[in-house]
């Protein structure tokens, strides 16, 4: 089975330009393809982490990844899927960023410069001279049929600012650019990213003469259409500083239960025959099917020690809510006693406010080691902690530990 027809059984392929070819293509020749990453943050995340896995599926069957890190396109901004301009970051913070990123990367892709290779679209972008651009490049670029896509459409009535407006000129550019030191064939990425993608797979093709191939693949979604990936804490980082192996393995062990087979397929490789009967099962078996998830994705980001931690803090937690010390915790200063439980957990972050959490409280939502919470006023005292250890659950799927110092 070819790598195409992997992806496509798996669920990932949405749109490609030249369907046939691309099929010959990864059939016939070690090819070289890239995404980019835009350092907008320090860290990947869960939404990202699609992108990888089709990178490690296309490395895996021989074809050369490039990890395209946007440290260039990140001072600009893309528009695509965005109702306000990006907020604006210093060159110092994306490098940073990107220099973070690219550490993850190399976690789950050989970047060696011949298996794979690492590059920085800084390094052509920041130096590029704006008249010579402007007639080699801009001169290839319709702006009427810029109009009409998608990424600026969404943007029209609010206003689309000219920063914004390069941002597809740029994307375009960096295809050429990578197709001129690389021999880079194909430009791959999310759902959202085919108009930049059309732009580079034409100005390629009209500039240097170049058969070159674009395809996206479908985003992190539910089945109700809605971005995966969020919690009320923010986004699922790869970072393990910022989310917890704990609390990703939470994330991916509650999903909707329509959602298991479809998140089975794209973050992990366990095989399909297997996939569609874990996602056909009902009722209480579901749940095994979502632990596996949880595991199976943990042990490909964090490996395998750190995904039987959060596997067996969950079972302790589930089956009788015992203390684990691989449940995220928090310290509290002993003499902060007689604290009242929902200022701390807004300090803890599991609250937004005291409003929210008198409303769970009311909603019979908050427990304090097995015991519904009641009182919105309850205040801790020493009787509450065991070997100076309480839990805090709120709802059905979060729990934090207090610890005693």
């Amino acid at each position: 089975m070819s790598v195409f027809d992997i992806l496509q059984e798996r669920g990932f392929i949405e749109q490609v330009t030249h369907e046939q070819e691309v099929r010959e293509l990864l059939e016939k020749e070690k090819v070289k393809f890239y995404i980019g990453f835009d350092p907008t943050a320090d860290s990947l995340h869960v939404g990202h982490f699609i992108q990888i896995i089709v990178m490690m599926h296309m490395q895996q069957a021989g074809h050369i990844p490039i990890a395209l890190i946007g440290g260039g396109t990140a001072k600009i901004g893309d528009p695509s899927g965005k109702t306000d301009m990006r907020k604006m970051l210093t060159s110092e913070v994306i490098e940073e960023n990107g220099q973070k990123m690219l550490a993850q990367m190399e976690k789950y892709l050989v970047l060696d410069g011949e298996k794979g290779i690492a590059e920085n679209n800084a390094n052509w972008l920041d130096h590029l001279n704006y008249v010579s651009f402007l007639r080699e490049i801009g001169s290839k670029f319709n702006v009427n049929k810029m109009l009409a896509a998608e990424c600026f459409k969404n943007r029209m009535e609010n206003g689309l600012s000219f920063l914004e407006f390069n941002y597809m000129v740029m994307q375009g550019y960096d295809f050429l650019e990578l197709n001129r030191r690389h021999q880079c064939k194909m430009e791959l990425g999310g759902n959202d990213q085919w108009s930049n993608i059309i732009a580079g797979v034409n100005l390629c093709r009209k500039a240097d003469q170049q058969d070159v191939y674009g395809l996206t693949f479908k985003l992190l979604t539910t089945s109700a259409g809605i971005k995966m990936g969020k919690t009320e804490k923010g986004a699922v980082w790869i970072d393990p500083e910022k989310t917890s192996p704990y609390e990703m393995f939470q994330y991916f062990r509650n999903v909707a239960d329509e959602d298991v087979e479809n998140c089975l397929s794209l973050l992990t490789f366990i095989p399909m025959d297997e996939v569609r009967r874990l996602g056909a099962l009902e009722g209480a078996e579901i749940n095994k099917a979502k632990e596996i998830l949880a595991f199976e994705f943990v042990k490909i980001v964090h490996g395998e020690e750190e995904a039987q931690k959060a596997l067996e803090a969950t079972k302790a937690l589930f089956l009788g809510g015992q203390l684990s010390e691989n449940v995220p915790s928090y310290d509290l200063d002993r003499n902060r006693l007689e604290l009242e439980l929902l200022d701390l957990m807004v300090e803890m972050d599991m609250l937004k406010s005291k409003g929210e959490g008198k409303r769970l409280i009311q909603q019979n939502g908050i427990s304090l080691n097995d015991e519904k919470v009641t009182d919105p006023f309850y205040k801790l005292t020493l009787s509450d902690f065991e070997e100076d250890k309480a839990m805090i659950k709120k709802g059905k799927k979060i729990f934090q530990q207090i610890v005693l110092k």
